[in-house]
């Protein structure tokens, strides 16, 4: 399972629920994008491209 590169964040279980209560378990994946060869989560992404904003201002 690919994991983010850096917080280590990977799928989680996760239940899929019917009108009569019938769980049906499945992968819910994180959405990892490419930075410079790294695949980082969305959350991650953000952070460091606020950080990289600031230190250019």
């Amino acid at each position: 399972m690919p994991k983010c590169d850096m917080c280590a964040k990977g799928s989680k279980k996760t239940a899929n629920r019917s009108h009569s209560k019938v769980k049906t378990l499945r992968r819910q994946k994180p959405n990892l994008q490419k930075l410079e060869n790294l695949l980082v989560c969305t959350k991650c992404r953000r952070t460091v491209t606020k950080k990289m904003e600031k230190m250019t201002a």
